[in-house]
Formats: structure tokens, sequence, C-alpha cells
């Protein structure tokens, strides 16, 4: 690695940087914020008045390297704290003083300067001089950032960068950025008009005709899998008397994220998820042993109030639906039903092609409302169920709810980001909250366990992970539109497309014929740019022999197909919206 570990290196260049703007906007006082380093780089938050475009950066980063080869000294110097207040207030360095006196007493207060002129305040360490640093750094975007994440304090301007040990690493990087940025979900979803977000409802997604195709085949997927579980899919109210969140807890520690209304000068709530419908809908009657487990699966509508600046496409919103489920068991049941909760991730995310997956365990934390006993229990019931499972794991020592242990699941994407997709979490509190009850073998009363679960999680937080997983290419069973008829000449042979655009429909298959005034080169490129997986080419020889010409999208090779092989073809295609797992049980 050299000399300095990458972390120093990342964190010189940020002052670096820091250095630049302030030289190259002299007439403005750069106010500076703070500039850490992070997995990729660094960032560092500036308060200026001049607003920093994107492409502002070519001439910061020219200032940078310009600075290098002078070979500026950098040095440490420590003073106490009424010391380092004068500096920094002489400077007009606001941001700097707040810090400063944020400290602890005991902490030993250090700034570096770089040059005649640059002063920051940091506690190292940093490189000798900036002749060190390398040039495998890139400067990517800027952003808006409240200061210490405070929506109430100011909005400093942030800049993002890259840096890495070779340049090697920097231009890998740099590709895989490139590539992410082509599999953005939001563009994505505008190009193949799938969704669109308007200011009318900030946060919550119109889903336009496909996109709603594509959702609704989500939903279905995991109803096909529920019906091989024994889940139950229940329908609960959006909008409840705020008492009920109150018996549950969410009132308390929840409420700033809640939207609220009134109905006869009532408090209500709108639901921001479905656990105490839920245990109200457990509670309304009696159960024994033998009722148990109960799975209860809800698609319900949720509304959570997001702060504007933490909105991200689909991937943050304020009105989502998850495939959420609640599972009452016994105590001594959880692992079996652990068990099955893994086989139902394998049997889901293997569908979507997702293939790296990662599992944590996370253990007993400091603060819990659950008895150790129970606790012990319940933490043995999940490590016992993953080590009999094919998934290696990970423990989170201390991670877990306060109201009892969880499984966290995490997915690799198609250029290997990670993302938690799937949760269980087992819950002893809710139940006591609720007063819920079910008779034993021996018709004594006990306190049921539940598990909290989701598979896919937010759908619409999963719609956009997928997006960018597939890049848009969908496979058969969940394409919005599976098939394009397109005729070589309208008057000639659009009554024989129109003939086998009935034949697909008949079979279920969502597919339309291209009747456009448009030449087919033309439609060829509009089809393949829509990323539709196939097109059935119609002309003079297909309608004579009553075949087909079909090319796959991505495909340069065609492939004639009578219409049976077509039948069969089509049918088997849409037989994947069924896991084969599923369908070699039933």
């Amino acid at each position: 690695m050299g000399k300095y570990d990458l972390d120093t290196l990342r964190h010189s260049t940020a002052h670096l940087m820091a250095q630049a703007i302030q030289e190259l906007y002299p007439t403005e006082t750069v106010k500076l914020g703070i500039g850490p380093t992070i997995e990729n780089g660094f960032y560092y938050d500036i308060d200026l008045k001049t607003r920093i475009q994107d492409e502002d950066l070519k001439n910061i980063e020219k200032k940078m390297k310009e600075i290098i080869k002078r070979g500026d000294k950098i040095t440490r110097h420590e003073v106490a704290r009424e010391e380092a207040l004068k500096i920094f207030a002489e400077r007009g360095q606001e941001y700097k003083i707040e810090l400063i006196n944020d400290l602890p007493e005991s902490e030993v207060i250090s700034y570096y300067t770089q040059g005649e002129h640059f002063i920051d305040l940091c506690r190292g360490p940093h490189v000798e001089t900036t002749k060190e640093l390398n040039f495998n750094f890139k400067l990517l975007h800027t952003a808006g950032a409240y200061w210490r994440g405070d929506e109430k304090r100011p909005m400093l301007q942030r800049i993002y960068a890259a840096c890495f040990d070779s340049k090697e690493q920097l231009k890998e990087h740099l590709n895989f950025l490139e590539e992410a940025k082509k599999r953005d979900h939001r563009k994505l979803g505008k190009e193949l008009d799938l969704f669109l977000f308007d200011p009318a409802a900030p946060g919550s997604p119109f889903f336009e005709p496909k996109g709603t195709i594509i959702y609704n085949e989500l939903v279905e997927f995991m109803r096909r899998i529920y019906q091989r579980f024994d889940y139950k899919e229940v329908i609960t109210p959006q909008v409840l008397d705020v008492n009920l969140w109150k018996t549950s807890g969410h009132y308390e520690n929840y409420s700033d994220d809640m939207f609220f209304t009134e109905d006869d000068h009532k408090e209500m709530a709108v639901k921001p998820m479905n656990c105490p419908c839920h245990m109200l809908m457990y509670k309304h009657k009696q159960y024994s042993y033998r009722d148990l487990p109960l799975r209860f699966a809800d698609f319900g509508r949720l509304h959570r109030n997001e702060r504007s600046g933490t909105l991200a496409g689909l991937t943050r919103v304020r009105t989502f639906c998850q495939d959420d489920a609640h599972v009452f068991i016994d105590k001594n049941e959880i692992q079996e039903e652990i068990s099955k909760l893994l086989k139902m991730f394998d049997i889901c995310y293997k569908h979507f092609g997702f293939k790296n997956i990662k599992i944590g365990l996370s253990t007993r934390p400091e603060k819990k409302v659950v008895a150790d006993e129970d606790w012990d229990i319940a933490e043995k019931a999940l490590k016992q169920a993953l080590d009999n499972s094919e998934y290696d794991y990970h423990i989170n020592v201390g991670d877990g709810a306060f109201y009892g242990p969880k499984i966290d699941v995490q997915i690799s994407d198609a250029i290997g980001r990670f993302y938690q997709l799937g949760t269980v979490q087992l819950d002893f509190q809710l139940p006591e909250r609720f007063d819920l009850k079910f008779k034993n073998k021996e018709g004594i009363e006990e306190r049921p366990v539940v598990l909290h679960r989701a598979l896919l999680g937010s759908l619409e937080r999963f719609f956009g992970v997928y997006l960018e997983h597939c890049a848009g290419v969908f496979p058969f069973w969940l394409a919005p539109e599976q098939i394009v008829i397109v005729p070589v000449n309208n008057e000639v042979h659009a009554e024989y497309a129109l003939k086998v655009e009935k034949l697909l429909k008949k079979l279920n298959v969502r597919c339309r014929t291209d009747l456009s005034n448009e030449t087919l080169g033309k439609k060829t490129r509009t089809i393949q740019k829509s990323k539709v997986p196939f097109m059935l080419v119609l002309g003079d020889k297909e309608v004579e022999a009553q075949t087909v010409a079909m090319r796959a999208y991505g495909s340069k090779i065609t492939n004639s197909l009578s219409l049976k092989e077509l039948e069969s073809h089509v049918t088997k295609l849409n037989e994947e919206k069924t896991p084969a797992k599923l369908r070699e049980d039933i």
C-alpha cells in the first residue's frame, strides 16, 4: 500500500479539495463543514454563495493537481480550546467553531495547515506534503446536505469524490458507476414507461399501466408461495384510532413518521405498518395450540412521513406496500418455522436470479424487554435453523431488537451491490401489549410469539432494486409486454398478424400487433428499445406457411416456428411464473 494507508490518503485528499475550493473562490468566504472518508472515497460539505455545478468539478480537480505539484507542506498543530476558537473565528469558520465547542473537555484539539493560507480543524493523521497525494481521484458530483443532518439547519453543498490506491482501481470503480448510472431505476422507469412522480404527491409513485402489470405480478408471485406455505391473506383498514398505536407503542416511538387525521373529533392515524392490525385480529378469537402456527399475510397500503431529503425514487417513498406477514407461534415451534422461512427465501430470491445471499443473525442487545429464558430459547432456535440450512451466516453481536432477536437477509444484484430485502424478527413484546393468548396441550393459557416476516420487503423498493438488477430486461413471465407482432406490410399481412395475436391472447400472453405506419426498421428499433422479450415478424413466407419469425430481445438470430410450436413455447415460458421448486412440490 505504501507509506500511508488508504484512509489517510483519502482524508488528506478531502483537505486538498477544500484547499482548492478556497483558492478558486477567493472573493467569497468558503465556510468549511466536514470532510470525512467514505467507502470508495470522500466528500466535503461547504457553505458557499456560488452554486458549484457538476461542470465546475473539472476546474477544482485541475487546481487540486496544481497544489499537488506545488508540494505544500502539511503541518499538525495542537492548541488550547480558546486558541482554536480564536483562530477559526478570525477566519469566519462558524461550523468549525461549533465543532470545537462540541468536543469533550478532555479532547486534544488539533488543526492542520497546508501551505501559507489553508487551515482546517482535524484529528488527522495526514500526509506530510501535498506532493505525496496521488492523482488517483475523481470528483463525481454535488448534492445538498443539511448541516449535521438536521433539516432545520443550513443546507450546504456536498461534493463527492472517488479515491483509490491505483489508477486501475479508480478506473474499475468509475466503470462500475457508469454501469450503475445506466441501470438507475428512475431513468429506466421513465424510458420504459413504468412509473412517474409528481409534486402533487411527493414521494408517492404513480404506476403506469406497464408498471402496474409488473407490480401486480409481484403480488401474485408471492401469493403462489403463500399458498404452498399455508399463509392466510387478510385485508385491514388504513386509518385507525390512535389508541391502537398507543397500545402497540408506535405512537410513543414512531409518531414523527406517521400521518394523522381526525374523525368526529377523535384522533386517527394512517397505518405505517400492519402488525397492530394483525394483533387486533388475533385478539378477536380464541385459539389453541392446534391453530398455531397462524400466518396472516397482508398487502395493505402503508404510509410513512419520510423526510423530503431522504426520498429516492422507488427505494425510499412515503406510500408503499409490503409482502408483509405475521406468524403467531408457540415459542417451542420457532426453529421449525424459521426453517420454513429460509426455504421461502431460497425459492423467492433464486427465482429472481439473486445468487449471492448474505444472512445475519442479530443477537441480544444491552437493552431488551424479553426475559432471559425466552430470549435464550428464541436465539438458540434461530441459530439452529440457520445451522441446519445451506446458508452461511454471520453474527451481528448485540444488534437484535429490544423485543427479540432477528435475521436479516441481503442480496447482491448483477453488478455486486448488496441490498437488505428479507427480514425475520421475533417479537415477545406485542403479544404482551395486546394480551394475546392461546391454550396449550394442557389447556393452560400461554402467550404466543410473533414472527414479523417479509421476503421482498417493500414492493416499491424491490421493484426499483430488481429493475436495476435486470437493467429493464424482465423475464418473460414478468415483462409488461411479452410479445410484439410486426406485419411486414400492414395491408397484406395484418389479417394474419391479428390471427396470431388472438391465439396468443387466448394463452394469456400480453401482446399487441404494431400496425403503425413506421418502417420495419423503425419498428424493430423501437421494440428493442422497449426491451420486449420477443418480436414476431410476419411476411409473405410466414403467411403462406402459417409460421412466425421469432426473435428474442438482444439476439440477432431469428427462429421459424409453426403456430403449434409457438403455442408450446409461450406456454412453457409462462409456467416460469411459478418457481420450479413449487411446481415439483405441488
